[in-house]
């Protein structure tokens, strides 16, 4: 299956400066299977090397770093030569040897005409282990569950997502259009964007499967909660992890201690809640007192929200029935909006640095879902799940801080009037480009 990322590593193999590759990201969202393919397509060989299945890997590392001694020894275990250029080395689950990461400093330094990509699932957790981390020596990229671009690409869609990239935003698309990509999303929330289960749907058109297959991959994140930490650290991340499905569902999301376990305090969860944000599961959005910038120094760090990294794990914890798919729009509004404010989270944290991503609130006057920094402005986005034109909070907030525009996203088609743009749900990946196309 296509992933848009691709692009990306073709830019890093020609690059002149080019360093070693971490891609990151959270277990089970295909980042072995793209590395696989980019070496496929565009090298001769691949050297291939999983520290996780093969322990014996670590040895090498234990006693030389040098370069040259490792493609020595990684060509020994291949069976063939390792040649510059023409090899694409494969480190993969790489954060299961500490070592073998420190090696990319010197393979940066000492050997860069050395093409090496490597994989880490936990990557982000092992950075704080006592090993020396190849700071300033590496490239990141981060590889996140497949968007509803890449789903509808998946689906043989190509041509839906020409048409939304080429839509002009101030008017509305054909509602033919219109209708058969609002069905397409709806199958995509209860399914979400893991590559095994869109693979496995596209294949079979199973929905059943695709919850017996969304089950085995919470399993195994909470495997990885007791493998990565100690036992009672893994029992609290595993406690909050499990809460955030009602934390979502209530009309209030703001993520809430007591909600994990009576008497729950920071103190208690907040290195669990790290511990998820850094293996790549959730995203944490915090609210701002006000939209200035930077926008980091107005945070409210005691007042967040927690979204997961896919919707259709999200349904998968609580058990949502795939009927709600054919049932009208209910899934908007189910679970008070649970899954489109989560959907949405996931499309902009593929497009936006989390930095740039927050919510705002002003006492009990008004809430704006997002506020997103774009290139040096500041844009407030709101999710609706119903069809309500109600603007409140956006206007609220514009009679407060006078931004060029304000945006909603909702099932709606596209609408422009004045400063307010409308943006349907299907297409709300398309909001960090919407300055660009002088909208």
């Amino acid at each position: 299956m296509e992933r848009f990322l691709y692009q990306q590593l073709l830019a890093w193999k020609s690059s002149d400066n080019r360093k070693p590759l971490l891609l990151q990201g959270a277990r089970q969202v295909g980042k072995t299977f793209l590395l696989k393919e980019f070496a496929r397509r565009e090298y001769r060989d691949c050297a291939y090397f999983n520290f996780e299945q093969n322990p014996e890997l670590g040895m090498l590392f234990a006693s030389s770093l040098s370069p040259d001694t490792l493609i020595e020894s990684l060509s020994a275990l291949m069976g063939r030569k390792i040649e510059p250029g023409s090899t694409l080395i494969f480190f993969d689950e790489i954060q299961e040897t500490p070592r073998a990461i420190t090696s990319l400093k010197y393979f940066n330094e000492e050997a860069p005409e050395y093409h090496i990509v490597s994989a880490g699932s936990l990557l982000g957790v092992s950075v704080g282990k006592p090993t020396s981390f190849p700071v300033g020596k590496v490239s990141f990229m981060t590889l996140y569950p497949m968007s509803f671009f890449e789903y509808l690409v998946a689906m043989g869609e190509d041509m839906l997502v020409k048409h939304l990239k080429d839509q002009a935003f101030s008017k509305p698309l054909p509602e033919i259009f219109h209708e058969k990509l609002t069905r397409l999303f709806k199958y995509y929330l209860y399914i979400g964007g893991m590559p095994e289960v869109v693979q496995d749907y596209i294949k079979k058109k199973d929905i059943e499967n695709v919850r017996r297959l969304q089950k085995e991959i919470l399993d195994t994140h909470e495997r990885d909660f007791s493998k990565h930490s100690s036992p009672s650290e893994a029992i609290r991340t595993s406690q909050v992890w499990r809460s955030i499905p009602a934390q979502l569902t209530k009309e209030n999301k703001k993520f809430k201690y007591s909600e994990v376990k009576k008497g729950g305090r920071a103190s208690r969860f907040e290195s669990a809640i790290e511990w998820l944000r850094k293996a790549g599961l959730i995203y944490v959005v915090y609210n701002i007192k006000v939209p200035k910038l930077p926008l980091a120094g107005y945070v409210e760090n005691s007042k967040f929200k927690i979204y997961m990294l896919d919707s259709g794990l999200l349904g998968a914890l609580l058990n949502v029935p795939s009927q709600v798919i054919i049932l009208g729009d209910k899934l908007f509004s189910e679970y008070q909006g649970a899954f489109i404010e989560n959907f949405v989270s996931q499309e902009l944290s593929t497009h936006i640095e989390l930095d740039d991503i927050f919510s705002w609130t002003s006492k009990s006057e008004a809430e704006v879902d997002f506020i997103v920094l774009i290139g040096s402005e500041i844009f407030p986005l709101e999710v609706k799940g119903g069809f309500s034109r109600r603007t409140k909070s956006l206007r609220v907030y514009a009679e407060k801080y006078h931004p060029s525009r304000i945006f909603r996203t909702s099932p709606r088609n596209f609408t422009c009037d004045g400063d307010f743009t409308n943006i349907p749900l299907y297409a709300i990946s398309l909001f960090p480009t919407l300055q660009l196309t002088g909208v």
